[in-house]
């Protein structure tokens, strides 16, 4: 704009008309053209050469040879006259451009406006106008209604509730056609999400479901696993590269470029690793490259060298750790093919950046210990002479050798013994493992955790496999099932029971085989008697002696009211739990398929062969030790203080009923019988219940120590 006045100024100076003016005596002869300059505050400043105007050569107003004559003074006007139209054309721009402007910092501000008067209104009514914010609050009233928690909880509850009411809204959007129990459960998952700080959790193990399975740790790893990253911890899970590895398994499997070294007999080795992700977890596989035959093997276990083969895994996966920077609060470590990263830990990692780490020790089976030679610790790295002594590695009978789980308890933090029937007490004293002194001495290290399943998949509510779904409150559907399973099987007639077995070679032990047989077969006779009916499932067993077995005892069996199923199908395993009044298993104790807790929640009354053998009344077996099964069940431990949940529910709703006393009181208590049935669907033994919540509790005590 300034350079539009210094132009008008150019041509009110020079007092243009259409005739030839006369000469200026200012212009006599010049060398440059000036004009007279204002500077931001209307002042006149001193004499300035015009600057040039963007996009000439030269700017018009900058004269370096101008002849006093007409013709010049003409030629002036012309380039002043082109410019002002020029920079005319340049000022309507920029007014059409900061009109545009202005619209939209207009609009921008009336949408901040219409913004703040929704937030405002919404903040005024939102505990009215939300739905589900009001639902949740009710609910809670019903479940302290119907004494499914104490008035204490439900006021904790509604505190948290009233506390996060956009979170609730967000999480809680769909409840009217959840029962009470499912939305309790997923409050309480809700809130303690709210309350708890997440942890860093890394398994170091030998089996994970469904990437490498061969007993009850796999399925423990993966249910453990999830149930903590549900409730908001991060978990990660470090295994072998096994050559059978179910690599279908793992999503996203790739190989890292890299590679790193690991510590083994006196070298250092290169290792491959491999990364992907199961069920949510994040999975790390192992691969050794100058010991590639530790893992490139038929089975997981049972070799001469699995002590060699695991514990270079086990210092491979330190080794892992220290060169990726990860600093997890928790090592959770298994049984004793991963129980010397305890040592290995204490003595060589913890000043390497894991300092604030802590190891927790979980077995699945206590007389599987691992004796070797004490030189053999070497091997990863370790010192034999400091490690052999009575209060270390050294066994307790056989002093010669070390004993890997031995030396995993004393140098875990927390020890963790999974059984859904033991008690701590009894897993110390009553078990003859050998490790009794040990376990005395860190005996407030130990905790026992009950096994559990998956409470998404086993779940009798929103069961896919089943005709119609039904639960603890709204049970009608079992009948339903119980009729499709009937019809099936094509069992004709019919029978007010159903009495359901699935046998596997994992749920029973070997030596007890044959009472195992002779229970089982009194206890379907009983019910074949009483006019029940009944299915049994036998999974097929590698052992060709238990496989001719319970051939024989099909044939024994042969009745109209029997029928044999020789192939596991999960479907039929389904219809079976949810068709069934009474279940028979082998034991309580079942950490592979844990029959006795599904049953329970499908309302089938779980009946242990084993150890209720003394309910029935036409006989009582004796155990392959020659003591009464009532001598057994006090000798396991059974009312010990230690139990846990699941266990003390069991033993004192089922421990001592057999089949008899189950099918005299569906008969004659239908009612007591009903309100047995609904008590135990209606509680949760998932991996997300006491199990999770047990190894979150001893989490967070150690990382706290």
């Amino acid at each position: 704009m300034e350079a539009v006045r210094n132009a008008a100024a150019v041509a009110s100076s020079l007092r243009l008309t259409r005739t030839k003016p006369p000469p200026h005596p200012t212009l006599t002869s010049p060398k440059c053209f000036c004009l007279r300059k204002e500077d931001a505050f209307g002042n006149p400043s001193s004499e300035t050469s015009l600057p040039k105007l963007e996009g000439h050569q030269t700017n018009v107003f900058e004269v370096e040879e101008l002849e006093t004559n007409d013709d010049d003074i003409w030629k002036l006007f012309a380039h002043a006259q082109r410019n002002i139209l020029y920079l005319n054309k340049q000022r309507l721009t920029a007014m059409e451009e900061l009109k545009k402007v202005q619209e939209e910092r207009d609009l921008l501000l009336e949408k901040i406006e219409q913004l703040e008067a929704q937030k405002q209104t919404g903040a005024q009514t939102e505990p009215v106008a939300s739905p589900s914010f009001a639902d949740l609050l009710l609910q809670i009233d019903s479940m302290v209604i119907s004494g499914m928690i104490g008035s204490g909880e439900a006021s904790s509850l509604r505190k948290k509730v009233m506390g996060s009411r956009s979170q609730i809204n967000d999480a809680f959007c769909e409840i009217r056609h959840k029962t009470d129990m499912e939305l309790l459960s997923e409050l309480r998952l809700f809130t303690e999400k709210m309350t708890q700080n997440p942890l860093h959790i890394v398994h170091i193990c030998s089996e994970m479901d469904p990437i490498s399975s061969c007993g009850s740790l796999a399925s423990y790893v993966t249910g453990l696993s999830c149930a903590l990253q549900r409730k908001g911890d991060l978990v990660e899970v470090i295994l072998p590269k096994y050559s059978n590895i179910n690599l279908d398994a793992i999503q996203g499997l790739r190989r890292i470029d890299a590679e790193f070294d690991s510590y083994f007999g006196g070298h250092w080795h290169k290792n491959r690793v491999w990364i992907g992700v199961t069920r949510g977890i994040s999975v790390t596989l192992i691969e050794p490259l100058n010991y590639s035959t530790f893992f490139n093997r038929d089975r997981l276990y049972g070799y001469s060298d699995d002590f060699e083969r695991f514990s270079y895994f086990s210092r491979a996966s330190m080794d892992y750790l220290v060169k990726s920077g990860k600093q997890p609060d928790i090592l959770h470590i298994h049984n004793w093919e991963t129980a010397i990263v305890g040592p290995l830990f204490w003595d060589i990692f913890v000043h390497q950046g894991l300092g604030a780490t802590r190891v927790l020790l979980t077995c699945h089976d206590i007389t599987s210990q691992c004796l070797e030679q004490p030189s053999k610790l070497e091997l990863c790295g370790l010192d034999p002479h400091r490690l052999n002594r009575p209060d270390r590695f050294q066994d307790n009978t056989k002093m010669n050798l070390v004993n890997v789980l031995k030396g995993g308890i004393v140098y875990s933090n927390k020890v963790v013994m999974v059984s859904t029937i033991h008690s701590r007490d009894s897993l110390i004293h009553s078990l003859n493992h050998g490790l009794e002194p040990t376990l005395a001495i860190h005996k407030e290290k130990l905790l026992v955790a009950p096994y559990g399943f998956d409470g998404d998949k086993w779940d009798p509510s929103k069961d896919k496999y089943l005709p119609r779904n039904y639960s603890a409150y709204d049970i009608e559907g079992k009948a339903a099932c119980k009729v499709a399973l009937r019809n099936r099987l094509k069992f004709s007639g019919y029978s007010s029971v159903v009495v359901g077995c699935i046998y596997s070679s994992c749920t029973f032990d070997v030596s007890t085989f044959d009472v195992d047989m002779d229970n089982l077969k009194a206890a379907v006779r009983y019910a074949m008697n009483k006019g029940a009916q009944v299915v049994l499932v036998f999974m097929e067993s590698e052992t060709p002696v238990m496989n001719s077995l319970m051939k024989a005892l099909q044939n024994e069996l042969k009745d109209a009211n029997v029928r044999f199923i020789e192939k596991y199908d999960d479907a039929l395993a389904h219809l079976i739990l949810a068709g069934s009044d009474i279940f028979l298993c082998s034991s309580f104790h079942d950490p592979w398929l844990q029959m006795p807790l599904k049953a329970v929640k499908y309302g089938s009354a779980p009946i242990s062969l084993n150890l209720a053998s003394d309910g029935f009344r036409q006989f009582k077996v004796r155990d392959s030790r020659g003591s009464s099964q009532s001598e057994y069940l006090r000798q396991s431990g059974w009312g010990d203080c230690g139990s846990t949940a699941a266990s003390q529910y069991l033993l004192s709703t089922y421990g001592n009923m057999s089949i008899g006393q189950a099918l005299d009181e569906i008969n004659t208590e239908p009612s007591r019988w009903a309100w047995r049935i609904k008590d135990g669907m209606s509680k949760d033994f998932s991996w997300d219940a006491e199990c999770c919540d047990i190894h979150r509790a001893a989490y967070t005590f150690i990382k706290n120590l």
